[in-house]
């Protein structure tokens, strides 16, 4: 490595220790001068030595060098510490294993990937700096939850080995591997929005809700915000605005997912989603316009998408989708596609998105299955209008049902002229 390269990701390192050194700083900021085991300079320092651990490891042609120095500077860093922790009675031991971070990435960005190296910075402080917000995350789910998540988990990964990776049905429509792959993958994003509802808990407001809520099951948002609207009917411009926000995220959500299994479905579905969930955002906004005021918090009630229970519900629903969506195809043509992606939109839209996300990659063309997956984002989002009227009554149902139907026809009419 000639003098610039080396001085160059020597920088590196220096500059990794100096980032994460930041935040360990600013969070002891308010201790006296010499009473603490490490700071900003303790830790871009820290970087620094990894880089030249690095480089005179790469001088000698010797990694033994590398974990000498490491030994040295861990056994240092910890004593430290440990003296610090004695005088505090503050058992943490976060900075020594961020002190220790520090300094093997200070290595990487000399001997290795300078990109990774400085990712794994970023991450570390990160990591460091969400230290609270982490805890009360933890604190929201009950072991329950983590049992649950936690199971789910290890059932996916020793089951997925042992599944057949083909077809095993006479239509060529149930792959098990696929298939319990697609289920974890819906049960993940759900499950994002499941936590971000656990940890606002109390303090979600109506367009948090309608955000989380809908990353979670816009369906179950949106019969939360009608239920609230049945009984404070004066706020029903507010809860209006939530239903159609959280149909919003189910685009995008749809849009995301689809796409990122066969990117061939892009160019189809790109403009009728971006036109339809515009219309969605701008009949949010003017109803939020007419907010006459705060109303109670929404007590959401959604079901951890990662129990066993849910996710092989999903994964039984992905599986009738796939086989009927096949049958119908074989028997009826495109027609029976449209009709399984009518039904299906009905109750959800996730089953079959992921269908024929699939099957434009193996069996039908990718504009038929943008088609079909328009159809039944479009059939939702009218059904969810339904359900608002029904639970939260007429001033709910008017709004939402118009500012949909008004969505999905300029939708559908993007996806004409794609035609």
């Amino acid at each position: 490595m000639d003098g610039d390269a080396l001085l160059s990701r020597l920088a590196v390192s220096l500059s990794i220790g100096l980032l994460i050194g930041l935040e360990r700083g600013w969070r002891t900021r308010n201790e006296e001068d010499h009473q603490r085991a490490a700071g900003l300079r303790t830790f871009a320092l820290s970087g620094l030595i990894g880089g030249v651990a690095g480089a005179l490891a790469q001088q000698f042609d010797s990694a033994a060098i590398i974990g000498l120095a490491f030994l040295g500077f861990a056994g240092a860093f910890a004593a430290f510490h440990w003296l610090e922790a004695q005088a505090e009675r503050n058992y943490s031991a976060t900075s020594v294993i961020a002190g220790m971070s520090t300094f093997l990435l200070g290595v990487l960005a000399v001997v290795g990937d300078v990109a990774a190296a400085v990712a794994g910075a970023v991450a570390t402080a990160v990591l460091l700096a969400l230290r609270d917000q982490l805890h009360r995350w933890v604190a929201s789910l009950s072991w329950s939850e983590i049992r649950s998540g936690l199971t789910l988990l290890a059932m996916t990964f020793l089951l997925l080995p042992v599944l057949p990776n083909r077809p095993i049905d006479p239509w060529n429509a149930i792959n098990p591997y696929e298939i319990w792959l697609l289920t974890i993958l819906i049960a993940a994003v759900s499950f994002a929005g499941y936590v971000a509802v656990r940890v606002f808990g109390d303090r979600l407001g109506v367009l948090t809700a309608a955000v989380a809520g809908g990353l979670a099951s816009s369906t179950a948002t949106t019969a939360t915000l009608a239920a609230l609207a049945r009984r404070r009917s004066e706020a029903a411009a507010l809860l209006s605005g939530g239903v159609l926000l959280a149909g919003v995220v189910m685009i995008a959500r749809v849009a995301i997912i689809a796409t990122a299994l066969s990117p061939s479905l892009l160019p189809h579905l790109q403009w009728p989603l971006l036109i339809g969930g515009g219309v969605l955002v701008l009949g949010a906004g003017l109803l939020l316009l007419q907010d006459s005021g705060a109303t109670e918090q929404p007590e959401l009630k959604i079901t951890n998408p990662l129990e066993l229970a849910p996710a092989i519900k999903m994964g039984a629903l992905i599986t009738a989708v796939m086989l009927i969506s096949q049958l119908l195809q074989q028997s009826f043509g495109n027609a029976g596609i449209f009709a399984t992606a009518a039904i299906s939109g009905m109750a959800d839209v996730d089953a079959i998105s992921i269908s024929m996300a699939r099957m434009s990659l193996q069996t039908i063309e990718p504009k038929l299955a943008a088609q079909a997956i328009l159809i039944a984002v479009g059939v939702n989002s009218l059904a969810k209008a339904v359900l608002a009227a029904w639970l939260g009554g007429y001033r709910l149902g008017v709004r939402v049902g118009a500012v949909s139907a008004l969505g999905v026809a300029a939708g559908m009419a993007a996806s004409l002229k794609l035609a």
